[in-house]
């Protein structure tokens, strides 16, 4: 009788890690929704969808504003200098320096304008303009115009840089993530 409440008892605690896994840490810790103020505000300015924006956030900095790539991407969408200067200029953004990338909300506003840029140059196609947030859109165009990349010169059937690969791979499979873990967005 003792052994079966002991193990009715561990069933029980086995039961409770497990609903807290997948109901608290999985949606809170794995995949959270950190600076919500600015990535609602700007996935709709944008017209992007949440989901794509918190993924981009998780793959390129894992939601670290002060992170800094090896080769200078900052804060949490992980945008290059030149293309946060570029991209300030195009919004009409006054005050900018590169510095700026470090702030959350200016960091997620530039990285949003700049994802639907390269949406609209893209055709909405999302992995091409995933590809190009990661690779640069020179390399991407480049993709696009060799056959022996892309068949239709819009979409990418082979991909010459695996870390671009694997980002693209990785951004969409944290989309789908975001959309089953938080089904309000």
């Amino acid at each position: 009788m003792k052994k079966a409440k002991m193990t009715a008892a561990a069933a029980l605690a086995v039961i409770a890690v497990l609903l807290v896994y997948r109901f608290y840490i999985i949606p809170n810790v794995l995949y959270p929704l950190k600076y919500s103020e600015y990535v609602d505000i700007c996935s709709e300015e944008y017209g992007l969808e949440k989901t794509t924006v918190y993924a981009v956030i998780k793959a390129e900095s894992g939601f670290k504003p002060d992170n800094r790539s090896r080769t200078g991407a900052a804060g949490l969408m992980q945008i290059m200098p030149e293309t946060g200067e570029w991209a300030a200029q195009q919004m009409g953004m006054e005050g900018y320096d590169s510095d700026s990338l470090y702030d959350p909300e200016t960091n997620i506003r530039i990285g949003c304008w700049y994802l639907r840029y390269l949406l609209n140059v893209y055709e909405n196609n999302l992995p091409t303009a995933l590809a190009a947030y990661n690779a640069g859109m020179g390399n991407v165009s480049g993709w696009l115009d060799d056959p022996s990349y892309s068949s239709d010169g819009k979409s990418l059937g082979e991909i010459p840089y695996n870390e671009t690969e694997e980002y693209i791979e990785k951004t969409l499979k944290y989309m789908e993530c975001y959309e089953k873990y938080h089904k309000e967005l």
